[in-house]
Parts: C-alpha cells; sequence; structure tokens
C-alpha cells in the first residue's frame, strides 16, 4: 500500500495543474484499476481541508464532499475512518475547523471527555473546555 501526500489529492480536487493533475488521477483511478489501495491518514485530511479552504476558497459543503468521496472510494483507505466521519459531521453544522474536530474525536475515541483549549470559539462547544 502507498500513501498518499497532500499535495496529489489537492492536484488531483483542484487540477489547477494540467500535468500534475493528470498524474495524479492516473495514479489515484489506477490503483482502484490495479486493485490496490492507498493509504490516507488524519494529517493528510486536516491539510486537505485546510488547503481547500485557505488557499482555494471552497465552501465548507464542497469540502465535505470532496471528504466524504475519499472515505467511500475503494481504492482509499482513510486512518481510523469512522472518526474524520464524525468530525466532518460537526465541521459542516460547527464553525470551527476541521482539524479542531478531528482532534475532539480522536480525543473522544481515546477516552477524553473533553479537550482543554484557551480558543474561546471552541469553548462554545461541549467538546472543548477552559484550561
Amino acid at each position: 500500500m502507498i500513501a498518499l501526500d497532500t499535495n496529489v489529492l489537492v492536484r488531483y480536487v483542484v487540477a489547477d495543474d494540467p500535468e500534475q493533475a493528470q498524474r495524479a488521477a492516473a495514479f489515484i483511478e489506477g490503483a482502484a484499476e490495479r486493485g490496490e489501495r492507498l493509504y490516507v491518514p488524519h494529517i493528510v485530511l486536516c491539510e486537505l481541508v485546510w488547503v481547500l479552504a485557505r488557499a482555494y476558497r471552497r465552501k465548507r459543503t464542497e469540502i465535505a464532499s470532496v471528504i466524504t468521496g475519499l472515505l467511500r472510494a475503494s481504492q482509499v483507505v482513510v486512518e481510523e475512518p469512522d472518526i474524520p466521519e464524525r468530525a466532518l459531521e460537526r465541521y459542516l453544522n460547527g464553525s470551527a475547523d476541521f482539524a479542531d474536530y478531528l482532534i475532539a474525536e480522536r480525543s473522544r475515541a481515546a477516552g477524553c471527555t473533553q479537550v482543554a483549549t484557551f480558543d474561546e470559539e471552541l469553548l462554545k462547544d461541549g467538546a472543548f473546555v477552559r484550561p
């Protein structure tokens, strides 16, 4: 199995560099045809969401569609997929960054009840607490 870096996924999704977009598409789509699986760790999901939101000004719904597509792609293995799935739901309905919700969901999966933060916006969410 080969892991995907954020830049490969960005080229695949955004297609702003025609040559790299074609190579990314051939690699990702070719994996399905070859019966191979590609690994996507949580940190790559965080970076992908950040790049799509900040650099490409994509809306949360568009970003959620991309992440959902990755979670459902037959050739893609996402690290502990139930965790980013829950984080994605919170991201769609909340105001914080995807990474914040992923931190909360990973922490919950590890047995934590809350995440201590100084981020005032996050403190509005019950998953976060003031230190």
